[in-house]
């Protein structure tokens, strides 16, 4: 009776506390519960005790079913984080901690094993230092009975996030770090971090696999099996609380000073000092300032006062921003050094990819930001967020290379995850730029080195459905100059809050691991000593590599949203318009392709049917309704054709073979498989280095079966059963699908003609790659306005340069030393067979347009050279 009477106190004190720690403490749920805690039987079988609420609902006991329990771990003895944690999972329809593990095999008081407390019968007990009695009552009923296994689910409990450097000395006294709280420190917790408390389950991890595993490694005494069990434990949710609070932090001015008197710097002064002829003093005032200019500040008050900025700012301006595939970066999170290796569509890169990371439990990254944001007002707040800032350029300055690349070794050496993007500046055209391999190059010479732990790199593709800045990334399209960051041009910027943008996507990609691709590279073994020791060979292709790798992984994470398969759609009509009901057929069949062949596992395509997404394009204000008595005609709306143009590029390569697969049976009417498979192999690796396709050209002919397949199922294609396959009849519904489906591979194709007539038409030997890339340029723009070819991408030479190195690697033309292209028949037979793809009116009016003589060409060459005398630098 006296038992029963002290377990109804217990409870009660418990409820009441729990009560009590409810009105001042807000627990955050840190990832995902578990799918092995979610997947909990909604019977138990009779021995189970069920607990009774308060109110009088039962709770899902410790024990579940009778093959499984569930004990929490704690990583040190603390009453409020026992009230916590059972207050959340009582809340999650989890087995609460503070619930008894009671049944006929099992007589545990709570279901909680503390790692450093030994009496988990009271969780309010101070704790003692001897091997914990309740997992040795665990192990032993396990080993008792065969059907009984025991699942430790490792918990994280933190109140507030600080790593352990604050501004505060008080919030440093009772921020979570790693010290065990006294009583002072939790009820100082409670107070000051009450409303940033988080919680996060991890993983049950099975007890009767850690007891055998440990006993393949010999020890057989179960107190030596206990206690490496919680050593294991220990490591676990040691290596979990860094992950979201990151290592400890260094004061800056300690972290400076530490830097510059290491010898990499020291050795990069003295070189500067015969280099410049410049006193000691001058020159460790400059490698000083340098550090000044680059180092980041992070401060955790900084961070909460952004995600309470930002978490306004997302609501102002999005319906929602949606996250894909984070749980493949959690995963690795313990084991690797995190490289976020972001596309770059918008400034607000920088804050959004932070900012979900930091509302998913992780530690936010530090930021490789171009010294153009830093800016009064906006550079000091970024710096304190985590950013670092790089000059665009290093050419010149020997020892800011120096010092940059000691300042990185240092941030890969504590192991705090790092950002930077790949592409270098923002993407104006909605296509992923040519990877700049600088920060790669940098990053992977650090790690040969001897840098921390192994470093992955995290591939991660951000897509929008309104851009901020769409009305000057339109203006750069048609040909005027970027313009430079200012604190006028944000403010300008921030007008726009009250305007809706749709939603943002965030998908993480396939992570790429360096130490994969070294070893690849045979570059596995390398070791630098120092800070200037040259990248040997097969470092640097392992550096291409993984630059690839991470381009073409970003694509494979692409989201098909509605915005980016309305513009896929509209764009391929000549006057950019559908009569509705065709639209909406054209966009379910698009999808449908995309749903058929998938481009990759990651790919996340929208839900909305062609009817839904056209009544979100007149939501969004980028598409019109055109009234009429036959019937009613989507447009797009008036100057939103140029912006729309970026979110189709966004996903092109997503549909890219398909549309060629189209373009050629549309165009001839009749072709054979391997017509068209012979075609695709030439023209392959022209499209995967400008849109960073994911497959090996060996790859190609399983491919090509697959889209055709779908394209035959869809009935766009018809099969005559002899490898042969031929278009629906002209002006039949099928028949325009099929013109719409082949448009996007035009305008590439159009570009590669132009290219290739004009290097025929002037001559092997008698003009420069670079001349090409400007002459393509200046005739595209040309050929833009004249036939309303309606391609910005014209307009960008990143394009025509790819080109030019594409043929230069597959062996077309070679480039001598004066930068002279010099090329045989093959090029020549290569532009003849564009007949093949692209009508004659194309090819006659891109003929006319290449017919330019020697002195066209110079005098071309000459303005252009000019213009850039004159045109001010942007950043």
């Amino acid at each position: 009776m006296s038992n029963k009477f002290q377990s109804n106190i217990s409870n009660w004190y418990r409820r009441l506390s729990g009560k009590l720690l409810d009105t001042v403490a807000t627990p955050h749920l840190l990832g995902d519960i578990p799918k092995g805690l979610q997947s909990l039987p909604a019977k138990l079988e009779p021995l189970v005790i069920t607990p009774q609420t308060e109110s009088g609902e039962s709770t899902p006991p410790a024990v579940i079913g009778h093959e499984r329990a569930i004990c929490y771990v704690f990583f040190e003895h603390s009453m409020s984080n026992a009230l916590l944690v059972d207050g959340e999972a009582r809340r999650q329809n989890l087995p609460a901690p503070l619930n008894p593990m009671v049944s006929h095999r099992l007589n545990e008081e709570t279901a909680i094993l503390y790692i450093k407390n030994t009496d988990e019968g009271n969780p309010f007990r101070t704790p003692t230092d001897v091997q914990p009695p309740r997992l040795l009552r665990l192990m032993d009923a396990v080993a008792q009975f065969p059907d009984l296994d025991v699942e430790l689910v490792p918990i994280t409990i933190l109140w507030g996030r600080a790593p352990d450097k604050e501004d505060s000395l008080f919030k440093l006294l009772f921020a979570d770090s790693w010290a065990t709280p006294s009583l002072l420190k939790q009820s100082a917790n409670i107070i000051v971090h009450g409303r940033q408390a988080f919680v996060q389950f991890h993983d049950p991890l099975p007890l009767r696999s850690l007891v055998a595993d440990i006993r393949k490694q010999g020890p057989s005494d179960a107190n030596e099996i206990a206690k490496r069990i919680m050593q294991q434990l220990r490591d676990y949710l040691t290596r979990q609380r860094e992950i979201v609070l990151g290592p400890d932090l260094s004061d800056r001015r300690n972290m400076v000073d530490d830097l510059m008197s290491t010898q990499s710097i020291q050795e990069a002064i003295q070189r500067e000092m015969t280099r410049s002829n410049k006193t000691s003093i001058e020159v460790h005032h400059e490698a000083h300032g340098y550090l000044d200019e680059i180092a980041s500040d992070y401060s955790y008050s900084a961070v909460r006062f952004l995600e309470r900025s930002l978490t306004w700012l997302w609501t102002q301006l999005y319906d929602g921003v949606e996250v894909h595939h984070f749980q493949s970066v959690r995963n690795i999170a313990d084991e690797y050094e995190l490289i976020y290796t972001p596309s770059h569509r918008s400034h607000i890169d920088y804050l959004l990819l932070s900012y979900v990371i930091y509302k998913r439990g992780m530690m936010i990254p530090y930021i490789a930001a171009g010294d153009n944001l830093n800016i009064p007002g906006v550079g000091p707040l970024l710096r304190r967020g985590g950013a670092f800032f790089i000059r665009r350029t290093f050419k010149g300055n020997p020892l800011y290379v120096s010092v940059f690349k000691e300042y990185l070794h240092s941030i890969l050496t504590r192991n705090n995850p790092i950002e930077y993007f790949i592409e270098g500046g923002r993407s104006r055209t909605g296509r992923l730029l040519p990877p700049k391999t600088g920060m790669l190059a940098m990053t992977i010479h650090s790690h040969m080195r001897g840098a921390g732990k192994p470093i992955a790199f995290i591939p991660t593709y951000i897509g929008y459905e309104r851009l901020m800045e769409g009305a000057t990334y339109v203006g750069e399209m048609s040909g005027k100059p970027k313009e430079s960051e200012s604190v006028w041009g944000l403010l300008q910027a921030a007008r726009k809050i009250e305007r809706i943008f749709g939603k943002v996507h965030v998908s993480f990609g396939e992570p790429v691991f360096l130490d994969q691709v070294l070893k690849a590279h045979n570059a596995d073994n390398i070791q630098l000593l120092s800070n200037d020791d040259p990248m040997p060979r097969e470092a640097k292709l392992a550096v291409d590599t993984v630059a690839e790798n991470i381009m073409q992984n970003i694509n494979r994470a692409a989201v098909l949203n509605p915005v980016s398969l309305l513009s896929v759609v509209l764009l391929a009509t000549p006057k950019h318009a559908l009569d509705e009901e065709v639209c909406i057929k054209q966009l379910d069949t698009y999808r449908s392709l995309a749903e058929a062949v998938p481009y990759d596992e990651r790919i996340e395509i929208t839900t909305f049917s062609g009817r839904d997404i056209i009544a979100y394009g007149l939501k969004l204000k980028l598409i019109k309704r055109v009234k009429h008595l036959l019937g009613d005609m989507i447009a797009i709306e008036d100057g939103q054709g140029v912006l729309l143009t970026y979110f189709r590029n966004n996903i092109l390569h997503l549909f890219i073979l398909p549309s060629l697969i189209a373009s050629l049976v549309q165009h001839n009417g009749r072709i054979s498989r391997e017509e068209i498979g012979s075609v695709i192999q030439t023209l392959y690796p022209f499209l995967q280095a400008e849109l960073f396709l994911k497959w090996r050209k060996e790859m190609l002919d399983e491919v090509i079966d697959q889209q055709l397949a779908a394209l035959i199922a869809a009935e766009l294609v018809l099969d005559d059963g002899s490898n042969t396959v031929y278009s629906p009849p002209p002006n039949s519904e099928a028949y325009n699908q099929l013109g719409v489906l082949a448009a996007p591979v035009q305008q590439s194709l159009e570009r590669y003609f132009m290219t290739l007539t004009l290097l025929s038409q002037q001559g092997s030997g008698r003009i420069t790659a670079k001349q090409v890339e400007d002459l393509s340029h200046l005739l595209g723009q040309r050929l833009s306005v004249l036939y309303e070819f309606n391609s910005p991408e014209f307009f960008d030479k990143a394009l025509f340069r790819s080109f030019v190195a594409a043929l230069s690697e597959l062996k077309y033309v070679t480039i001598d030393d004066q930068g002279l292209i010099h090329f045989d028949h093959r090029l020549i037979n290569m532009a003849e067979d564009s007949r093949l793809v692209l009508n004659a009116d194309t090819l006659n009016a891109l003929q006319h347009m290449t017919n330019v003589s020697e002195e066209e060409i110079q005098s071309a060459i000459a303005a252009l050279a000019k213009k850039k005398e004159r045109k001010p630098k942007a950043k």
